[in-house]
């Protein structure tokens, strides 16, 4: 679904990630989801996002946040796919915040 950038991983103690570089870590974390079948029907699920509309709400604020904040919410599904991504935990949290700040969000 999509292609992983060269980005690997974060040291733990960096707080202050680009909203850049966090849209890139939300976009793994949501590709991790996407690939077993099971992960993406339970976030489908917890969101209430149809399949079909997934493409559609994709491209509207705060669903990258949302994604992060569903796999936070999960110790092992986050721990997973920190491993699966080569990020630390910490990385997603980092991510997360960095998608909550308002100037994150894309000029109207």
């Amino acid at each position: 679904m999509f292609k992983k950038s060269k980005l690997t991983s974060w040291p733990p103690s960096r707080r202050d990630i680009e909203p850049v570089d966090a849209e890139t870590v939300a976009i793994r974390v949501l590709n991790s989801l996407a690939e077993v079948p099971e992960r993406l029907g339970q976030f489908l699920a917890v969101t209430g996002i149809s399949p079909q509309a997934i493409r559609e709400v994709a491209s509207s604020p705060g669903f990258l946040a949302a994604v992060l904040d569903h796999v936070s919410s999960d110790e092992a599904l986050l721990l997973e796919i920190a491993g699966e991504n080569d990020l630390a935990p910490e990385a997603i949290a980092a991510a997360r915040q960095a998608l909550a700040r308002p100037d994150a969000l894309p000029d109207e």
